[in-house]
């Protein structure tokens, strides 16, 4: 057993290790291994293979390959180029005009991708171009895409949560569905921004859109039936129970290849960078798990668990004081680490933290996911950013950086609503599992 100033030497070690540069994989399995020849038996360092194993054997995690590699199959397709267009047609009338588009395209292909980083390259890529011609401010493009792509891993099917859910043992499916509303309701807020912003300095997207005959939109709108149908195969298929997170996630990607093939663009040498893409993100996230998997088992060995309930009952915080502690410290940690580091490394010890609170773990993965999309927000290392910069291949990350800060402004508001309404993310799950 150790108590919470051990706890926190090792949190500190951990966050010291990240910040010399070394992989997050490497920082916490030297964590782990350290507390583990410390305080037990040298022979636990040994036992890490077998860690590795068991936690790679969760069937749930058989679904974050196949989610990435639904998105790779429907990036390549063309799907999104269509989408995009016809979510213009209907977005562009408001003020801020093609902005709002950047962020309904990345709700709705978040509902299908589940990766911020992956909605934040393909909604860049198909966006830029359309911007070009036109007088938009930069920085106010930028920082919508961004906005847009923090979505990704908040709106189900969201790879976070799956992340989450197998860290601590909760089910995927009510993470999904508490994250439904979540989802909406940042998307919302992330055009009222920009309709703030375009009736405050209309001189920030000078230029007004020509519609298309009324027709012709409504001939564009079947372009959004495939990641509709996605979406519905995904999320009907588990809320109906009739397949679990995994099983759903297979049916997608079968459902996504006729999707392809529709489009003339399915082929093996589409279906070969697909696969590429998928082993060589599947294989960076999962070394991460399984270290964060190590971790755990030590830090249960160590009795953490126990010790840090103790300090929280002891220490007498209120449920609100706690988690605006919380959402400062995570707030402040996005500014220097990524989102999935950060979840990986902090959830082990947060978690129990929130549990002897009396925190629901369903509703806290909601919060967690939601600090680590600010995080992709938050420079100088917020991912997203450096993805859409180097699509973009001009100008300066710093404009990137300048844009975002509205939209930082709106996600730290979100926050504060969840906090102040935990039903936000507790009422869907409620209504669905509860019997």
């Amino acid at each position: 057993m150790i108590g919470v100033g051990e706890t926190a030497i090792g949190f500190g070690l951990l966050v010291g290790l990240l910040f010399l540069g070394l992989h997050v994989a490497t920082a916490m399995f030297a964590v782990a291994a350290i507390g583990a020849v410390v305080y037990l038996s040298p022979a636990l360092v040994a036992a890490a293979g077998m860690q590795f194993w068991g936690a790679m054997e969760d069937y749930v995690l058989l679904s974050i390959p196949l989610y990435i590699l639904l998105g790779e199959i429907l990036v390549r397709s063309g799907s999104t180029d269509r989408l995009y267009q016809s979510l213009s047609d209907w977005l562009n009338p408001l003020p801020g005009g093609l902005l709002h588009t950047n962020v309904g395209a990345s709700a709705i292909f978040s509902a299908v991708s589940g990766s911020s980083v992956a909605t934040a390259a393909t909604i860049a890529t198909v966006a830029l171009p359309s911007f070009r011609k036109r007088k938009y401010d930069d920085r106010l493009v930028l920082g919508s895409i961004a906005a847009g792509a923090s979505l990704g891993n908040l709106i189900p099917p969201g790879i976070a949560l799956i992340v989450y859910g197998a860290l601590t043992n909760t089910s995927v499916g009510q993470l999904y569905a508490a994250a439904v509303i979540p989802g909406i309701v940042m998307t919302l807020l992330f055009m009222a921004t920009i309709i703030v912003l375009a009736l405050a300095r209309p001189d920030l997207v000078r230029q007004k859109e020509v519609l298309d005959p009324l027709l012709v939109r409504l001939k564009r709108l079947v372009d959004l039936l495939p990641p509709l149908v996605i979406f519905t195969i995904i999320m009907g298929s588990i809320y109906t129970g009739w397949a679990t997170v995994t099983e759903s996630a297979a049916l997608a990607v079968v459902a996504a290849l006729p999707i392809a093939a529709f489009y003339g663009r399915l082929n093996v040498k589409m279906l070969h960078e697909c696969f590429i893409a998928t082993a060589q993100l599947t294989a960076m996230s999962m070394l991460v798990l399984a270290a964060a998997f190590y971790l755990n088992f030590v830090l249960g060995l160590l009795g953490v668990t126990p010790a840090l309930g103790k300090f929280v009952t002891d220490l007498g915080a209120s449920r609100i004081e706690l988690l605006i502690a919380l959402a400062v410290f995570y707030l402040l940690l996005g500014i220097f680490f990524e989102s999935l580091p950060m979840m990986v490394g902090t959830v082990p010890i947060v978690f129990p933290v929130v549990v002897a609170a009396g925190i629901d773990p369903i509703w806290f993965g909601v919060f967690m996911v939601l600090m680590c999309e600010v995080s992709l927000l938050s420079p100088p290392v917020g991912m997203t950013l450096y993805v859409i910069q180097a699509v973009r291949r001009e100008g300066t990350i710093a404009q990137v950086f300048a844009g975002t800060i509205p939209f930082f402004a709106a996600m730290v508001l979100m926050t504060a609503l969840l906090i102040a309404i935990p039903e936000m993310a507790l009422w869907l799950p409620r209504l669905m599992y509860t019997p």
